[in-house]
């Protein structure tokens, strides 16, 4: 007999498909409840249009303009919290301390509405006071050039930031002399930057969205996209009706990889049905990723040899001609047992063997992933795992195939493009060189982690954020929520408040700016900026909104306001870069590779493609080849063992963008007005004598410092056995600060080792 479930205050169970007529009862309520009814409407039309603005939430790619409606859910929320009627005016700042703020959650602190006037922090009275743009500037050069070294600044920024801004952020830093280039890219997609090129050639994904229109299979690995990426939504239920196949491997039943309702389709509204998107969903345990791939590889070569001669399983023309390494792979598959690759997967034989056989089928497959292939122990190795099951079968440099990694903010591929790195290439800094005539720092700097760990040390003092929210999105905020505090200098540019800007250093500078849906006039007229999507198109965004207030500034004029009251005597030509964005685009032109007639081609509708080699089956590696790999063994941390253990995985809420929490309720996992919830199967539940709706106790188990979070709510959830999941950023505090990818520095979120017990605290 099958127990019943008690009642949970905030648990039930929501029935209807993603998207369709619940996702426009969302819209309806971010509009009524952030924006002027009048005025909203508008504002959404212009979104991802060419005279308009590029969408602030996601970085998939637009379709051709055919469509009135260029927004989703989820972005017409980013849309309306960034141009939210509310206000954070200096009389509820003088009225409320810094203390004070600190004790209210992201959640009400964003909620507040839109910065108004630049701020410094005023220790007498704990709190923001305004400041003159002028006085603030001239502050923070006297404070950067104070510094011993110029290495001990760390300058953040945020995947939102356009092109221009980022290409004039990291001008400043350079010619400040370092390169500690902490960014967002560091805890999500590192693991592509850094596996992708020793792969292919290049740190970018391969499709396009005609390769869409082309393909025969679709693996989609480790990402959400109703929450995460919506737009691709409208992708995914296009192949699904047109019957093509998307074998889905994710722990956790998302509903929109289940089924999907497209809010423009006529039909499906109007008949209250939807479209099934997954055809087949394989349940991976979290950590598990590379023994799957690792499965479906092996079985590949399997079915290969019992073809016999002349089979075409493998794509071994491909293979001889294009790559190097395939010996060495092909013998670690043999050699790996498959009751090892079961029992790390979660998932069997018989599984593995149909996604095989299934890719031997296609002509063309494209593989998607997201961030629960990055966000691991070993997210680099995922990610040429992936590549590696896709050269088996010459699936990249053809139509419809590729490997296609899922960024999420709108221009963090961008950043990353226009130098935004701790790593810069020589050829990069002799072009800022020959171009600016300043001596770029060589030495590479620090990422998003190390930053921090030297901000933990004592050995950073300053912080610079174009944008963000650094603290929260980092791990660990027991150990850096201090470290912010123990700096002499932070300063941060935002639209609106946040824990990180409230985590107050010696002297702290808060400096508002124009959001990507309003109005940038600069003394030439009015401006663009560019953003690159996951697909490397490069196009305009303009936004018209009225700014919120008179006292903004865009961010390239903030940035350039503060490099040239540091930089005395600088060879940047600061203030005419901020009269006419042109102009820095024409000096992007002159740095970097990929950029030529960049005005010009901007002016197109959808902008222009940054070149991608590998599309055309040239590789730029060191030997001129794409690369296999070996992933040894299957394990993701070996030194990680009990019977006992569970892997968390961080997740966000369908209220929420990163650290944006629009609102309390999560209604595709059935969650609502509440985060406190741990996810977890009902296997795990009775082993450990839980019950849904018990209140637990969660441990880390990791060596070094004793992380835990107390008396959360475990609910029942179609998660995969030996998986947990928790919403980020609260479940944060369970996720070491050092406990990451070594190759590419990026956290491992998406697979702590935990233990599970009955809450002790009353």
């Amino acid at each position: 007999m099958i127990k019943k479930k008690r009642a949970v205050p905030g648990i039930r169970p929501y029935d209807g498909p993603a998207g369709g007529w619940g996702a426009l009862k969302a819209t309806a309520i971010a509009v009524k409840t952030q924006m002027e009814t009048f005025e909203a409407p508008v504002t959404l039309m212009r979104t991802n249009q060419p005279d308009g603005f590029d969408c602030p939430g996601c970085a998939w790619p637009d379709k051709e303009h055919h469509s009135t409606f260029q927004f989703c859910e989820n972005g017409a929320k980013a849309v309306t919290w960034e141009a939210t009627s509310k206000r954070v005016t200096p009389e509820f700042l003088a009225a409320n301390t810094v203390t004070s703020l600190l004790e209210k959650t992201d959640f009400e602190l964003e909620g507040y509405g839109r910065l108004t006037h630049p701020l410094v922090y005023d220790s007498a009275s704990d709190t923001l006071r305004p400041v003159e743009w002028e006085d603030a500037f001239k502050r923070i050069g006297e404070l950067l050039r104070g510094m011993q070294s110029p290495d001990q600044v760390e300058f953040y920024t945020s995947g939102r930031a356009s092109n221009e801004a980022a290409y004039l952020f990291q001008l400043f830093a350079r010619e400040f002399g370092t390169n500690n280039f902490p960014d967002c890219s560091n805890m999500c997609h590192e693991p592509t930057s850094v596996g992708l090129p020793q792969s292919i050639g290049i740190g970018k994904g391969t499709v396009s969205l005609d390769d869409f229109d082309n393909t025969e299979l679709v693996i989609s690995i480790g990402h959400n996209p109703g929450t995460n990426h919506p737009r691709m939504m409208g992708t995914l239920h296009e192949l699904a009706r047109r019957q093509i196949p998307i074998i889905v491997f994710n722990p956790l039943r998302e509903r929109a990889l289940e089924r999907f309702a497209d809010p423009q389709n006529v039909i499906e509204m109007a008949t209250y049905s939807s479209t099934n998107i997954a055809s087949t969903y394989y349940q991976v345990k979290a950590g598990g990723d590379a023994a799957a791939l690792k499965g479906i590889a092996k079985a590949l070569l399997e079915y290969d040899a019992a073809q016999g001669a002349g089979s075409n399983v493998i794509d071994r023309d491909f293979i001889a001609e294009h790559t190097q390494g395939f010996e060495q792979f092909a013998t670690d598959l043999a050699t790996t047992p498959w009751k090892d690759i079961e029992a790390e997967s979660g998932l069997t034989q018989e599984d593995l063997e149909q996604v095989a056989l299934a890719y031997a089928k296609s002509k063309a497959t494209i593989i998607t992933y997201g961030m629960g292939i990055t966000q691991h122990n070993k997210g680099t190795a995922n990610v040429r795992l992936i590549a590696d099951l896709l050269l088996m079968r010459g699936n990249i440099g053809k139509p419809g195939a590729g490997i296609c990694p899922l960024r999420g903010h709108s221009n963090v591929q961008g950043n990353r493009t226009v130098g935004i790195t701790e790593k810069p290439s020589p050829e990069f800094l002799a072009n800022l060189e020959n171009v600016f005539g300043f001596v770029a720092p060589k030495e590479h700097g620090h990422d998003a982690v190390k930053g921090m760990q030297s901000m933990v040390e004592g050995t950073s003092k300053a912080l610079i954020c174009l944008g963000g929210n650094f603290a929260v999105a980092l791990p660990d905020p027991d150990l850096c929520f201090p470290a912010m505090k123990s700096l002499d200098l932070s300063v941060h540019l935002g639209t609106k408040l946040n824990r990180s800007h409230l985590l107050v250093a010696r002297e702290t500078y808060i400096l508002p700016c124009l959001g990507r849906t309003e109005l940038d006039m600069q003394d030439s007229g009015r401006q663009s900026i560019t953003v690159e999507d996951s697909m490397s198109m490069v196009h305009a965004s303009s936004g018209k909104l009225k700014p919120a207030s008179p006292f903004l500034l865009s961010e390239p004029a903030i940035v350039a306001g503060m490099a040239k009251a540091t930089l005395q005597d600088s060879k940047v030509p600061w203030m005419e870069l901020v009269a006419d964005y042109s102009i820095i685009r024409d000096l992007i032109e002159k740095t970097i590779p990929g950029f030529d007639k960049y005005n010009e081609r901007i002016a197109q509708p959808g902008g222009f493609r940054m070149p991608l080699p590998p599309t055309e089956r040239i590789w730029p590696t060191p030997t001129g080849k794409a690369m296999f790999s070996v992933f040894s063994g299957v394990e993701e941390d070996a030194e990680v063992q009990g019977d006992d253990v569970l892997r968390l995985i961080t997740l966000r809420s369908h209220d929420q963008y990163n650290t944006t929490i629009y609102a309390m309720d999560d209604r595709y996992r059935g969650v609502f007005g509440r985060r406190d919830v741990l996810f977890m199967h009902d296997i795990d539940l009775e082993k450990r004598g839980l019950e849904h709706g018990d209140l637990v106790d969660i441990e880390t188990v990791v060596a070094g410092r004793k992380l835990r979070l107390e008396n959360i709510t475990v609910i029942s959830y179609n998660i995969a056995p030996g998986s947990v999941g928790a919403y980020y950023p609260e479940a944060n505090v369970l996720v070491p600060l050092d406990y990451i990818d070594k190759e590419s520095g990026t956290p491992s979120y998406k697979s702590v080792p935990v233990r599970v017990t009955h809450a002790t605290a009353s």
